[in-house]
């Protein structure tokens, strides 16, 4: 059995609008397919543009059907490794033609690839695995696309950095993707010093053979007691994730070693240490106000300064104050 997928719910043979007016008749290319459940697919065609495709990361199965369309329907599909990407591709039975596109293509290669959109080729972007344009060099081609008016739609699916977040067990309201740190332990450490201070959790992309470092100085810079996790290898057969302090997790790669595989790292805000700052901070503004004014006037004037309640602020300084007139 053969099912076609439609990206517009449209019958097979209608004719498609491009960006630009006009319409295009599948520009008499035969229809793509690709094979799951071992079942086949017909993919219909797409409009000429930039499609940016998330695959899985590491377990096949994760591959969105939208996905598999767009790579079947596409002219050619823009790969940072072909050899990884062609393994997906056979997997699922897809013989789209494969270019590579990485961080050394040149802006040549990018305008080839801008004049076959303006053509009216459909090309579809690839990472070599999860979402593209997260630490690879896909933004420079959308940028490029984006300023030659080429339309580029998403096609969302896996994503290292969503997986290991939801996986950590620390709070995910609020984060901030750093990528790759530097690799010597000086520059790491500056730049952690300047992470420490993001009210968030982070998320940090490591290679495994950097990581025992890693994890010495973000105990050493962010404090040892700050919660992280260590997922290794997500969503693959030896899919780990280590939970602790950041000094238990140090301790225990120094100790192991260098692990196999990809990681990513998650790091929990130093929830108490913040709040103690901000505290102190308060502490401080009451009491430089209550040695010109009134409790009442001094907790107004702390209050409109800092954003705090009114109330808060008021009970705070009764505090304060009381404590100033028992130790006098």
């Amino acid at each position: 059995m053969t099912q076609r997928i439609d990206k517009r719910g449209q019958k097979p043979g209608t004719r498609t609008p491009v960006p630009g007016g006009g319409t295009d008749t599948a520009r008499e290319k035969a229809l793509g397919t690709f094979t799951a459940f071992g079942l086949a697919a017909e993919a219909e065609p797409l409009p000429a543009g930039l499609y940016i495709v998330a695959t899985p990361i590491g377990n096949l199965r994760d591959v969105t059907f939208r996905a598999l369309a767009t790579l079947a329907a596409a002219d050619a599909v823009l790969a940072e490794d072909t050899r990884v990407t062609r393994t997906l591709m056979m997997h699922y039975g897809i013989t789209t033609p494969l270019v590579a596109y990485h961080e050394h293509s040149n802006e040549a290669v990018r305008e080839r690839m801008i004049l076959r959109m303006q053509g009216g080729e459909t090309l579809a972007l690839v990472s070599d695995a999860g979402t593209p344009l997260v630490s690879d060099p896909g933004y420079k081609l959308v940028g490029a696309a984006i300023a030659a008016g080429i339309a580029v739609t998403p096609i969302p699916g896996p994503s290292a950095v969503m997986t290991a977040i939801v996986a950590a067990g620390l709070p995910t309201d609020r984060f901030f993707f750093e990528g790759f740190l530097p690799q010597k332990s000086g520059a790491r450490r500056n730049r952690l010093e300047a992470l420490g201070a993001i009210p968030g959790t982070l998320v940090l992309f490591e290679s495994p053979h950097r990581l025992p470092e890693m994890l010495v100085d973000a105990a050493a810079i962010l404090g040892g007691s700050r919660p992280a996790a260590v997922a290794r290898e997500l969503t693959k057969f030896y899919e780990t994730i280590r939970r602790g302090s950041l000094e238990f997790l140090a301790e225990t790669f120094a100790e192991e070693g260098a692990p196999k595989g990809e990681v990513v790292v998650v790091i929990g805000t130093a929830v108490e240490k913040i709040a103690e700052d901000a505290d102190a901070d308060l502490d401080a503004r009451i009491e430089a106000a209550l040695a010109r004014h009134s409790i009442k006037d001094a907790a107004a004037l702390v209050a409109d300064e800092t954003g705090q309640k009114r109330r808060v602020v008021y009970a705070r300084a009764l505090v304060l104050a009381r404590r100033d007139d028992d130790g006098a």
